[in-house]
């Protein structure tokens, strides 16, 4: 199936022109072209169309994937906020308290990354010892990289943006045909307003042509 996602904005990656009114036309999990929405949208009538506000970017990459995953708990919202409170959960001390178990660590990584889906990100970096949360990572969609030799964020951050001088700093990639289908939108008023606005910003995160994170 033919899908036409469009934008106030479409930003398709560093060193290319951002166009207004910009679509991505995409087929299985591929970008097939880019154009302005109103010439592709009458060159495929019959193409189901997304609109979104704002701003089309490529998706986004975060750092430090073992230090947010494996050494970081994330409560299970409403069952243990009363208990635990909201915030994630780190130190060698306070998860020795949780006797945290690798069950445990996959259902806390499935948590994390619908955070990070929900922050435009499509990739992460780093080294992943513990299988349930490798599993998690892998069903998320999310693309697992080596660790990377320097990040921007010390400590790692969710927020894909965090450390960084420039939102395109943290796009993963760039968008063209024949490229994976991996991008995000963000309901902010033009690209400079990316990094002030921040990645939560995020209404829509689509890896490999799927719509995994929509805001409601």
């Amino acid at each position: 199936m033919l899908t036409l996602h469009t934008a106030d904005l479409l930003v398709p990656g560093p060193g290319r022109a951002p166009l207004p009114g910009g679509a991505v036309l995409v087929e299985g999990d591929r970008i097939t072209r880019l154009g302005p929405y109103a010439d592709l949208g009458a060159e495929f009538p019959h193409a189901r169309v997304r609109r979104w506000p704002g701003v089309l970017t490529p998706g986004l990459l975060v750092h430090g994937a073992d230090v947010l995953l494996e050494r970081t708990y994330y409560p299970d919202d409403p069952y243990e906020t009363a208990e635990l409170g909201a915030e994630p959960i780190g130190g060698a001390e306070a998860l020795a308290d949780l006797k945290m178990t690798e069950s445990r660590w996959g259902n806390s990584a499935r948590r994390a990354t619908q955070k990070l889906l929900a922050r435009g990100v499509v990739a992460v970096t780093g080294r992943l010892t513990v299988p349930a949360v490798r599993t998690a990572v892998v069903r998320s969609g999310l693309t697992l990289l080596p660790p990377a030799a320097a990040t921007p964020a010390d400590p790692p951050s969710l927020d894909p943006f965090a450390g960084r001088d420039a939102a395109e700093e943290a796009f993963f990639g760039i968008l063209e045909p024949g490229v994976p289908a991996r991008f995000a939108v963000f309901a902010v008023p033009g690209a400079e307003a990316l990094l002030p606005q921040g990645a939560t910003s995020c209404v829509a995160t689509v890896i490999g042509g799927r719509l995994l994170h929509r805001r409601r």
